[in-house]
């Protein structure tokens, strides 16, 4: 991905301390401020509520608990390929 320019307005003692967590880091005050954009999007989308219709297609809450998934699938296997 190309990267642009972009210039940003901070007080100098933000500066610095930008400066010095993005040393400590071993990374560019550029990485930082990117993978700090990067983790406040990925908080904000796991803080985000799911909407009642998606929650109503669930079939049932909890799963069964004597369940047999493996057995399960190799009958849908055996029905789709005939083994």
């Amino acid at each position: 991905m190309a990267t642009t320019k972009l210039t940003l307005s901070m007080d100098e003692d933000t500066i610095h301390v930008a400066k010095r967590i993005a040393s400590e880091s071993n990374m560019s005050v550029s990485k930082l401020i990117k993978s700090l954009i990067k983790a406040f999007e990925r908080e904000k989308i796991r803080n985000t509520e799911i909407p009642d219709w998606i929650k109503q297609l669930s079939v049932v809450s909890k799963p069964t608990a004597d369940f047999d998934h493996k057995a399960e699938y190799g009958k849908h296997l055996e029905e789709k390929y005939g083994i």
